[in-house]
């Protein structure tokens, strides 16, 4: 049997393991695709450190894949050999349950899956993903561009366009790292007035390079008063983990603005008095799934969007997921197999 490249977790907090396994066979409703490219992403560490319950181990993670649809499995219809394709963080669902029912597929009550967690991901030469996963790439990225669009990118690009904000309103991006200097872009290239706040006046000129309009040194401004100064933020988009910076901004929204919540901080603190006043709303947001990946990546061609990266091959994967958990990629981590 032919043999591929795998990068597998064999225990909760272990290292990376690059092992060879049989390629294998795509089941009825799945494809089998050739990756390409992977995406480093900061969720991996569910997988990595075992923090979601019921990961069977060994696992391979990884959910920013781009590759070639290399097999086709029985009962698949408008996939064939040869496309280019990419499978993001939600794996599939069951389509049978309420929540699916009502199109809240990404809410699936039964069998919600996560590529590189429930199921082996993308650090690999091959894996096998259910056909509702899979979004097509168009022409105009190459594999490395697309990679971080299937996470970071449908994060941002679907909480903004889910937003209520509409073209001319202030919106401002919290954070430029990884989710966030794509946050910008998006918001630019959506026709926002952008401001993006960050830590440190050394980041101003790559807010600029973005196309913010204004930036916010939250080291030595006041995020919230800079905002109100402005008219007040229709949304903030906020992308970092700091629930405090999250926190420091509400002051900053217009009346019936809203917070929406990318990043994961262990608390956030919220006073009711400003959000019964203004009529605020703090709202989470999850990625999306493949047809929303599949608009993201139309979006990005179309407008010039695109991702900032460090690469490294499928066996520097240590070194590489290294890097990312250590936030000093500028900004995201890309694995490639030679595919």
């Amino acid at each position: 049997m032919a043999k591929m490249r795998v990068a597998q977790i064999s225990r909760p907090k272990g290292p990376f393991e690059i092992v060879e396994r049989e390629i294998p066979t795509p089941r009825a409703g799945t494809l089998r695709i050739k990756v390409q490219a992977c995406g480093v992403c900061h969720s991996d560490v569910l997988t990595k450190e075992g923090l979601m319950p019921g990961i069977q181990y060994p696992r391979v993670p990884g959910h920013e894949v781009i590759g070639l649809v290399d097999a086709v499995g029985t009962g698949v219809i408008g996939w064939k050999p040869g496309e280019r394709v990419g499978v993001g963080w939600n794996g599939g669902y069951c389509s049978y349950c309420d929540n699916c029912r009502r199109g809240d597929f990404f809410a699936c009550q039964t069998s919600t899956q996560i590529t590189g967690t429930t199921a082996d991901g993308g650090y690999a030469d091959y894996m096998v993903a259910p056909a509702e996963a899979v979004a097509r790439v168009p022409e105009g990225l190459s594999e490395v561009e697309s990679a971080p669009l299937m996470c970071a990118g449908v994060t941002t690009f679907n909480a903004l366009r889910n937003s209520g904000a509409r073209g001319g309103d202030l919106v401002a991006v919290l954070g430029i790292g990884g989710l966030g200097h794509l946050g910008v872009q998006y918001a630019v290239k959506m026709g926002f007035k952008t401001v993006a706040i960050a830590r440190g006046k050394d980041k101003e000129p790559l807010a600029r390079q973005l196309g913010a309009w204004h930036y916010i040194d939250s080291q030595t401004q006041d995020p919230a008063a800079e905002l109100a100064k402005l008219g007040g933020a229709k949304v903030v988009l906020a992308t970092v983990t700091n629930g405090d910076a999250m926190s420091a901004t509400l002051g900053g929204l217009a009346a019936q603005g809203t917070l929406m919540i990318l990043g994961a901080p262990p608390l956030l603190s919220i006073s009711p008095f400003p959000m019964i006043s203004g009529k605020l709303s703090v709202r989470g947001w999850y990625s999306g799934t493949s047809i929303d990946s599949q608009d993201t990546l139309a979006f990005s061609v179309l407008s010039g969007v695109r991702s900032m990266n460090e690469v490294f091959p499928l066996e520097r994967v240590s070194e590489a997921y290294d890097r990312m958990m250590s936030g000093k990629a500028r900004f995201r981590v890309v694995l490639t197999t030679g595919n």
